[in-house]
């Protein structure tokens, strides 16, 4: 697949839906993390346990339009979160431990969230088109 094919309507619709849930899922994992004094993965499992469910929706409508079988895209979809999830955040926390090794662990876990969150964006984008809401004529 060329990658032209991935920068069209698609990739322009999935970016704003992804601007409204970056503005609502940082807030919350920003805000459970540095003010509530929840966990890194605490804090970064609420943001995506809560937006997921709005993205789902939005981009299965808006993003893809996908008409096939709700459990089937759903199951899809979740799958797809969880992976991208726990390789996003599962590589940049120690990546940014690495790196960042002389300053507090606050400030690695804060870099290390932002590093996730960019990480994720762009293997979900390409999980719910590849995967989630995939129709039979993008082969």
């Amino acid at each position: 697949m060329k990658m032209a094919k991935f920068l069209d309507e698609k990739a322009w619709k999935f970016a704003v839906v992804g601007v409204i849930n970056t503005v609502v899922g940082s807030g919350v994992m920003f805000g459970l993390y540095n003010l509530a004094g929840c966990s890194y993965w605490v804090s970064s499992a609420a943001n995506y346990f809560l937006t997921s469910i709005l993205s789902y929706f939005l981009n299965k409508h808006f993003t893809f339009q996908y008409k096939g079988d709700l459990a089937g895209s759903a199951l899809r979809f979740a799958v797809n979160i969880g992976i991208c999830y726990f390789v996003a955040y599962g590589l940049a926390k120690p990546a940014v431990a690495f790196l960042l090794k002389d300053v507090s662990v606050t400030a690695q876990e804060n870099v290390s969230m932002l590093a996730g969150m960019c990480l994720f964006v762009g293997a979900n984008y390409l999980g719910q088109r590849l995967f989630a809401f995939r129709k039979r004529q993008d082969n």
